[in-house]
């Protein structure tokens, strides 16, 4: 597993097959270097995730989609914040999460370096690394790429964003959105038929309601029940915040939220909803902070703050 896989990147659905070792970029906007925006403990996840000290998360630079709601754009768009970090410092990263008492290590878009990722894995677990890996995905992925990461991870937290079109096309940024997730979905049911949230093994299939997109969300619950409900869990998010630079989506109203959960009470379905609060916390991140979310609720690696200095930064 080494560079040559960016020579002619094939690792996201894209397949823009430029060669990012010379510097170039597609899609993703990031070339062969691995960059990462924050690495600390954070409890925002699912229970199981979090844990009682929370999830050791690695957030990676740029995304293979451009969601017009993304509430990360500092860092998934162009030039945004973060920094270069080599493979042996990555995976000093992922073991220093262990001593600082993470419940599991969480890679959060890291599609695009999948190579440096399993390269950093490997070094890190000669060295004492034995975390639960979780595998923090858009769901654009290529089962291609996926079969290589595959053998590494024992958890996926899985966001199925849509089935339909032109929801991709609004909300992802990309109408073959809704092309990709189903053979992802089908190739993690054929490999990993039984989710165990308690021993942190399986499929976690996020879905997060759009506003104006009842219908779609429907349909997806619906599929969902009759395909994949005895294999994986699902976690149903309904607090939709619009980050600063897209003001003009709304948050669901209780209306819409009392049919949602009416419906979903009809479903035999397994997994965590997202309470609708008026008082909700603003997730929306600030990576030009040491610490980009609530206070409380995360924890930045002391490493991580050494290395970012250690660039000046």
């Amino acid at each position: 597993m080494g560079q040559d896989l960016y020579e002619n990147c094939q690792l996201c659905p894209n397949l823009c097959g430029v060669d990012r070792t010379s510097g170039k970029t597609g899609r993703c906007n990031e070339s062969s270097s691995v960059r990462i925006a924050w690495a600390g403990l954070h409890k925002g996840e699912e229970p199981p995730v979090s844990g009682a000290n929370g999830s050791g998360m690695v957030f990676f630079c740029g995304c293979p989609l451009h969601c017009a709601y993304c509430q990360n754009y500092q860092i998934s768009s162009a030039g945004g914040a973060g920094f270069t970090v080599s493979v042996s410092e990555l995976a000093t990263i992922f073991k220093e999460l262990q001593n600082f008492g993470a419940t599991t290590l969480n890679l959060v878009t890291g599609t695009h370096f999948v190579p440096s990722i399993i390269q950093a894995l490997e070094l890190a677990k000669k060295d004492g690394f034995s975390l639960p890996v979780v595998w923090n995905s858009s769901g654009y992925e290529t089962v291609q790429t996926l079969r290589l990461i595959d053998p590494y991870i024992d958890l996926y937290l899985l966001d199925a964003k849509t089935l339909d079109k032109e929801v991709g096309r609004t909300f992802c940024g990309l109408a073959s959105y809704a092309d990709a997730i189903v053979p992802v979905m089908q190739f993690l049911k054929r490999r990993h038929p039984v989710t165990d949230l308690e021993k942190l093994k399986g499929v976690l299939v996020r879905h997060l309601v759009f506003p104006g997109t009842l219908d779609s969300t429907f349909s997806f619950l619906k599929w969902f029940a009759d395909n994949y409900a005895q294999n994986f869990r699902l976690s149903l998010m309904v607090q939709f915040v619009p980050p600063k630079a897209n003001p003009g989506f709304k948050s669901m109203t209780r209306d819409e939220y009392h049919k949602l959960t009416d419906y979903l009470e009809g479903l035999d379905i397994d997994g965590f909803v997202q309470e609708q609060d008026d008082n909700e916390i603003l997730w929306i991140p600030d990576f030009n902070r040491d610490n980009p979310f609530p206070d409380g609720f995360a924890k930045v690696l002391p490493l991580f703050l050494e290395y970012k200095r250690m660039r000046g930064l």
